[in-house]
């Protein structure tokens, strides 16, 4: 199997322009997992490689995972089925609804299945993952997101792809916190981390993190989620679209975008010292600023 689309080449950091980061005498930079490859991009693809590896060893042919309507994973986890000849099932929260998203997972042969949100609730319960195993015997299940162990494993590998050495500070913004911790389990001794979750009331992943990291130089900043996970406001478009004018660079409005506008908060509010250097992580997914038609970069 052809395990990255990557080329071998070095993955990009740009850096990025702000008054801020000029007041403040901070070197903010932006690893550039969005442009991985087209289809493939963000942090989807190191959550998934070491699945697909595993289900190919064991002879899984198919490949079954969960996600909303707009899902970046399931989006990932459809191509990344159709280059590497898996057949891939998911399974979809809510009502059956037609979008781009979902018009790119059927193309590339993904078989859709949407559940009521009650039963997507039960998405992790032993049960309901043996029915779920039961209807689909030759496939892999990957929990939502790519939030197993193997995902994890994955993430460790993110910043070996880089020179991240100079940097006091890793930023990564958080959804189920399996990139966040994988990046905080690959720091060095001299860097710490924060993460930004992209959903309300997040404190619960705090345990989940703690178990994983065996030190304490990382931190979650919960206040910028905008309102939770997938919400959006105007104050946060507006963002987006004068970071695009400044940087050229097209931020998610559900993960980068939150996180970006937290590290500007945080910089105007001398949570940083005069020189530090922060790598923040664009973990791509801006496929799904398609559900917002009012975001116009052009503007």
């Amino acid at each position: 199997m052809d395990s990255s689309p990557l080329n071998s080449e070095k993955l990009q950091i740009t850096s990025v322009q702000h008054a801020l980061c000029d007041t403040f005498d901070i070197q903010l930079d932006l690893l550039r997992l969005d442009l991985i490859h087209p289809n493939l991009s963000g942090n989807k693809w190191f959550k998934l490689r070491h699945s697909m590896d595993h289900a190919s060893k064991h002879n899984y042919t198919a490949l079954l995972s969960f996600g909303g309507a707009y899902s970046n994973h399931l989006h990932a986890l459809a191509y990344a089925g159709y280059r590497h000849s898996f057949k891939t099932i998911g399974i979809i929260r809510g009502e059956k609804i037609d979008n781009p998203t979902l018009q790119d997972c059927r193309q590339w042969g993904m078989e859709l299945h949407f559940i009521s949100r009650e039963q997507y609730r039960e998405k992790n319960e032993i049960d309901f993952l043996a029915d779920l195993q039961t209807q689909f015997p030759t496939a892999f299940i990957i929990p939502e997101g790519g939030s197993n162990a193997l995902g994890l494993q994955g993430c460790r590998e993110i910043l070996q792809c880089v020179d991240a050495s100079k940097y006091d500070t890793i930023c990564c913004p958080i959804g189920t916190a399996t990139t966040f911790t994988g990046i905080a389990q690959s720091l060095q001794l001299h860097q710490n981390a924060i993460g930004f979750p992209a959903l309300k009331n997040a404190q619960y992943l705090e345990s989940f993190i703690q178990e994983k990291i065996p030190h304490k130089r990382w931190r979650i900043e919960y206040d910028y989620h905008q309102g939770g996970f997938a919400k959006c406001n105007s104050t946060l478009l507006q963002f987006m679209v004068s970071f695009y004018q400044a940087n050229h660079i097209v931020l998610d409005f559900v993960y980068t975008a939150k996180m970006m506008m937290g590290i500007f908060d945080l910089i105007s509010k001398a949570h940083f010292q005069k020189g530090q250097k922060i790598l923040a992580l664009h973990t791509g997914g801006v496929q799904g600023n398609q559900s917002k038609p009012a975001l116009n970069f052009s503007k």
